[in-house]
């Protein structure tokens, strides 16, 4: 399969309308769509990313005014955080309408719903026949990607479309909230913190319920290995960072660097830190990195989504 590779929302929405799989640019992440009106095109998504058929999909809205296309009546936390989170970084999950296919909710009764902020990500989204569903553009278990360069290097051949824009200004996948329940629950940290969350709506709590093996998640990122780079990944804090003990080592974080480390980021925001995870972990594998020493910052504010990352990339939650 020839990947067209296209500067142009028009073309990457007509492929799409056409039963293809297209990889397009948001402010967290990029994305790998399918419309949700396709069945054959969410299969190849699947398949096209190796994604474990149980692990559900976000649904894309090109605006606030689709929601009614995809969920059922909105809470009123819902509604409340729609109004100061959409468009946005924010992923709620919402009792699905039958026009959802199982396919994407993996089984489930419920799907997550988004609308992101980035301008060409809307631009496409809205010429899209119907709602898109999309996972993060990358093969199943590897660093999410944040530029076309990466989606390319993961999917090339694979998919009919990469829709080319600029890097991911955010760099980690959306903040999702359950909200089909009785009370809102923190299920994935992102860009919009607990804090920021709280202000809205001051009852949600976080979830702290592990998926068991024979269910599916409630939403993406909770069951299987994610975010990892081919390099071991060690996992420091605290003032004295360590001493690099491997002949290839990297390291990201806030402070300086362990010593004896060949290759290093250090982030002069936890914004930056976020934005520039994914691609310091495909820099370090195609510097044939062995060992990355990714300092672990506080559980507050983005800290929270940062840490999620790191501990599950370390294969450590």
């Amino acid at each position: 399969m020839q990947t067209i590779l296209t500067d142009s929302p028009e073309e990457a929405a007509a492929i799409l309308n056409s039963g293809g799989v297209v990889a397009f640019p948001t402010e967290t992440v990029y994305g790998l769509g399918a419309g949700i009106c396709h069945p054959e095109a969410i299969l190849q998504l699947f398949r096209a990313k190796g994604r474990p058929s149980d692990n559900p999909l976000i649904v894309h809205l090109g605006s606030i005014d689709q929601l009614d296309e995809v969920a059922e009546a909105l809470h009123a936390d819902a509604r409340a955080l729609i109004e100061h989170f959409f468009p946005g970084p924010l992923t709620l999950v919402l009792q699905k309408k039958s026009s959802v296919p199982f396919s994407v909710t993996a089984g489930l009764e419920t799907v997550g719903v988004r609308c992101p902020s980035n301008p060409v990500a809307q631009e496409f989204l809205r010429l899209c026949g119907c709602p898109v569903a999309a996972p993060s553009a990358n093969r199943s278990g590897l660093p999410s990607a944040t530029s076309w360069e990466a989606v390319m290097e993961d999917l090339e051949g694979r998919i009919e479309c990469v829709l080319r824009g600029r890097p991911s200004t955010i760099g980690l996948e959306s903040t999702i909230v359950e909200c089909s329940g009785a009370k809102p629950l923190l299920l994935r940290a992102g860009a919009i913190t607990l804090e920021q969350l709280r202000e809205v709506v001051p009852e949600i709590t976080v979830n702290a319920v592990t998926n068991k093996p024979e269910e599916s998640p409630k939403c993406p990122g909770l069951k299987y290995p994610h975010y990892a780079p081919k390099a071991s990944i060690i996992l420091w804090s605290g003032e004295k960072s360590p001493v690099a003990d491997s002949p290839s080592s990297a390291s990201i974080g806030l402070s300086a660097p362990p010593e004896g480390v060949t290759l290093c980021k250090v982030c002069s925001t936890l914004e930056e830190y976020g934005r520039e995870l994914f691609g310091f972990f495909r820099l370090c594998d195609a510097e044939g990195i062995g060992v990355i020493y990714c300092e672990l910052p506080s559980n507050e504010g983005l800290g929270r989504a940062i840490r999620d990352r790191l501990l599950r990339a370390a294969a450590l939650e």
